[in-house]
């Protein structure tokens, strides 16, 4: 099943359970991968389901800023329902890799690029996403690459 058709099957099966909010919540998200849809058509035409995780990730980094500003405002209703929509974008994400996991594919991508300081960082991430792809939390796996090297 595409992700795609996951992202319908949920929305119609939120609808018929009346769960307004993870109605919206897909509507959301369904309407992210519609932009990028829109957009691809002046470019290439096609977008892959890796484009649509890139697009979901960048919608919970926007959420979790959101919520964090939310909890400084004092406004915890507010952060709540942006955690909650966090959840829901993250349910439609491949499983994260662990953080042992990533530490040692982080040691194999230094290795095989002979990396020696922070200019050879996007050599090492450019292996690490080869590798991974839409299972690498980029943002994540900087932050140690960075320690790693640093």
């Amino acid at each position: 099943m595409t992700l795609r058709t996951r992202i319908m099957d949920d929305l119609k099966a939120a609808m018929k359970a009346g769960q307004s909010e993870r109605v919206a919540q897909i509507r959301a998200i369904s309407a992210k991968i519609k932009d990028l849809d829109v957009a691809a058509r002046a470019k290439s035409g096609e977008v892959s389901e890796d484009d649509i995780f890139l697009a979901l990730r960048s919608m919970i980094k926007t959420r979790t800023e959101s919520a964090a500003m939310y909890h400084q405002g004092n406004r915890p209703e507010l952060a709540a329902k942006e955690e909650a929509e966090i959840e829901t974008i993250r349910s439609y994400l491949p499983a994260e890799l662990s953080e042992d996991a990533l530490k040692a594919a982080i040691v194999e991508a230094v290795k095989a690029t002979d990396a020696q300081s922070m200019k050879d960082m996007g050599k090492v991430m450019g292996v690490l996403k080869s590798r991974f792809g839409a299972a690498l939390d980029a943002g994540r796996a900087s932050g140690l690459v960075k320690a790693h090297l640093g």
